[in-house]
């Protein structure tokens, strides 16, 4: 029985080498098109979503060897991983869930005024103790350390106490010279300071303090000299270059050795010039130099004595006017009045030694 044409079986056609070719890149170029639109965006950033957190590489043969020459060196982290991001590429992952220090913002936190504070914290607290060279700070030399419960030690210009790390105890020891009551406070000294060094590095000045002293500037001394000397100049160069421009003062015992020094050489007259040398070591050039530095020393303390009551006066008009710094004017005061009391003293001792050379 023939089979029409509607019953004929249909024929499979078996793709040739050349065919199969061609439909795989028909495929291909439809998987391409297909990527390329918006759902093929969506899987892959779907797929790429799981990899967000980083995948980790520790186990690398290169981080291995990196975390070994890290803890030779005394740092090891278990917080941390290193890791591959598919945003980012290579970086650390973190291990816990890690909180802000600060609750706020740091720009709050870290402004000039917690700078300020934090340097005045640690400059009023620390104590002087020499430690080794770190690379990892400046080649400034690291001298300070906080000493808890030490630091309760109040400062007094009287005692005398020496203080030291001990390396063999690994303890910091103070020994005192002096004597201590029972119940007494117990004091030591911070240093030979002045009240105006007290403070700055401290906030707080000492009473009848041995160490304070009245400063005269370079512009105070060269004021009473002629500017018409001939070796006007290569007096002031001598002075600069040997240190003698600063540290002049007045103290309770009177003028500076310093000051002194500095007003001979100034006093030198031109034949006495070539001597300047003798003048630095504390030679006698002879009585008339002697007597002019007297004079001008003399002159120079009257000078800063009629400045400290005209400042004084200044300081008194201004507590009646600023009720609000009634305290801190009350301290500027305090250190007025101690360099008048220091002037006046020295006022004397040079009237004496006018005295006994005339």
């Amino acid at each position: 029985m023939r089979r029409g044409r509607a019953g004929r079986q249909p024929r499979t056609h078996t793709p040739t080498g050349r065919g199969r070719e061609a439909s795989a890149r028909k495929n291909l170029f439809l998987g391409m098109k297909k990527s390329r639109g918006r759902a093929g965006r969506r899987r892959r950033r779907k797929h790429l979503e799981g990899f967000m957190d980083g995948v980790n590489c520790s186990h690398k043969l290169e981080y291995i060897k990196l975390k070994k020459w890290l803890k030779d060196r005394g740092f090891e982290d278990t917080n941390l991983r290193p890791a591959e991001f598919w945003d980012t590429g290579r970086g650390l992952m973190t291990t816990k869930a890690l909180q802000p220090l600060f609750a706020e913002n740091i720009e709050t936190v870290f402004n000039y005024s917690a700078l300020e504070w934090a340097w005045c914290t640690v400059n009023t607290r620390t104590i002087y103790m020499k430690h080794s060279q770190r690379k990892c700070f400046s080649f400034e030399p690291d001298v300070y350390a906080l000493a808890p419960y030490l630091d309760l030690l109040n400062h007094s210009p009287n005692v005398q106490v020496k203080a030291a790390f001990n390396e063999r105890r690994r303890s910091y020891e103070i020994w005192t010279n002096s004597q201590c009551k029972k119940y007494e406070e117990v004091f030591i000294c911070y240093g030979p300071h002045d009240n105006q060094k007290l403070l700055l590095e401290y906030g707080f000045v000492a009473v009848d303090n041995p160490h304070s002293s009245v400063y005269v500037s370079s512009d105070t001394l060269l004021k009473y000299f002629p500017p018409l000397d001939k070796q006007r100049h290569a007096k002031i160069s001598i002075l600069k270059d040997h240190g003698f421009l600063e540290n002049l003062t007045f103290g309770w015992d009177g003028p500076s050795w310093r000051l002194l020094t500095a007003l001979k050489l100034l006093s030198l007259g031109a034949d006495e010039f070539a001597c300047w040398r003798r003048t630095l070591l504390g030679d006698v050039i002879s009585a008339r130099n002697e007597q002019q530095t007297l004079s001008v020393t003399e002159k120079i303390c009257h000078f800063l004595i009629e400045e400290t009551q005209h400042v004084l006066l200044q300081i008194s008009q201004l507590k009646r006017n600023k009720e609000n710094l009634k305290n801190q004017l009350a301290l500027v005061e305090a250190l007025r009045l101690e360099d008048l009391k220091i002037l006046q003293k020295s006022a004397e001792i040079l009237c004496n030694m006018n005295v006994s050379t005339a």
